[in-house]
């Protein structure tokens, strides 16, 4: 069969695929959910071992040089410190945050109430219209009413479903313990598992074909590390600040408060807002003015993370610009959810940097450079 012929198949079959693919679009994706919850907990264990991979690269470097075990050490180092982090961080923000949660929920009739009595002194003092302003009021007491009922409601319907929630319990504790053990013999046989990898791509692939590959799956690496990393030491730094403004500016809710803008500023660009949202509305039921101070801290925080804290940690680990990073937000957020929104920039960034080495070689061998004028013949024949 002809070069130009099987081509042309293989381009039929593509198409007749992605139209029977679609055509039964709800079967394909049920047997989708079904694939990644079988092979969640190695992808969990994967991204366990990814995260871990570096400090645990660092100890079996500079801690344990010298011993005779040291990968071991170092897996057995980085795993202890992780879950010593884990349970310190939870003592210490839970107790606050479940206490600020249910003081929330159990005063949310007075806030409301004082909230009431603080709009309608505005309007007697500065005689404002109060109607209009009474009609928002309401619709607002109206939605966090009608918001906290949900919650208490969701709560005692739950309560029938322990057998079942025990059920997902015991998965999810099959689940993580699979995913723990597969994260541990990622990191201790990653350089039998990544030589034989690589040993299967040039033997699937041509030479060529297989090592511009492994050279892409590099850079992906690189940006991912970079970005991945500096991004959770940029949100922890974040989240502690937040917390020391907050004592310092007397916000109500101070650790709850500062949880919610530290795990939310891990989202590139929206990460901020997502949080600050809530958290104002919040604060504008138990204290107006306090959610003013705080909408002035977000934004100074926004300012110092995006201009100073965030450009020093991350540098330009991605190479997007603006109008790039908030596509690759949006598009990611929109298939993926929160995990697209977080890993949506380090993925178009590498996709980028492809698009942009394409395009230069097709240029080069057109002979014209990117503003479409010749080049110098020196620049052709390298």
């Amino acid at each position: 069969m002809e070069p130009r012929t099987l081509s042309n198949l293989i381009v039929v079959l593509i198409g007749i695929t992605f139209y029977l693919g679609l055509s039964h679009f709800d079967l394909v994706r049920e047997k989708l959910d079904m694939f990644l919850s079988v092979v969640a907990p190695f992808i969990v264990g994967f991204a366990v071992a990814y995260l871990l991979n570096t400090p645990a690269k660092f100890l079996e470097r500079e801690l344990f040089a010298h011993c005779r075990h040291r990968r071991t050490w170092s897996i057995i180092s980085v795993y202890l410190l992780a879950v010593l982090l884990l349970v310190v961080l939870l003592n210490l923000i839970l107790p606050q945050v479940w206490s600020s949660a249910v003081e929330l929920v159990n005063k949310m009739p007075e806030y409301m109430k004082g909230l009431d009595v603080l709009v309608q002194e505005l309007i007697t003092r500065f005689d404002l219209e109060g109607e209009g302003i009474n009609e928002l009021l309401v619709s607002y007491q109206e939605l966090m009413a009608g918001l906290t009922k949900k919650t208490i409601t969701a709560v005692s319907e739950a309560l029938p479903q322990i057998l079942n929630f025990g059920v997902a319990v015991g998965n999810g504790v099959i689940t993580g313990v699979t995913a723990l053990i597969a994260s541990i013999y990622m990191l201790s046989g990653k350089e039998r598992l990544v030589p034989q990898l690589k040993k299967l791509i040039y033997a699937i692939f041509p030479t060529e074909k297989a090592s511009w590959f492994l050279s892409v799956c590099s850079q992906a690496n690189n940006v991912f590390v970079g970005f991945i990393n500096g991004k959770l030491i940029d949100s922890a730094i974040i989240g502690v600040l937040c917390f020391v403004l907050n004592l310092i500016l007397q916000i109500p809710y101070n650790i709850l408060i500062a949880v919610v803008i530290g795990v939310t500023n891990v989202i590139p660009f929206f990460g901020p807002i997502i949080g600050a949202v809530p958290c104002v509305m919040i604060l504008l039921i138990v204290d107006p003015w306090a959610a003013l101070r705080f909408g002035v801290l977000v934004i100074a925080l926004q300012q110092f993370d995006g201009n100073i804290l965030g450009p020093k940690i991350l540098g330009n680990s991605t190479g997007l610009s603006a109008i790039w990073v908030l596509v690759a937000i949006v598009v990611g957020g929109g298939l993926f959810g929160f995990a697209g929104m977080l890993l949506g920039v380090p993925t178009f960034a590498v996709l980028y940097a492809l698009v942009r080495e394409w395009t230069y070689h097709r240029l080069k061998g057109k002979g014209i450079d990117g503003e479409g004028n010749p080049l110098p013949r020196a620049d052709i024949k390298r």
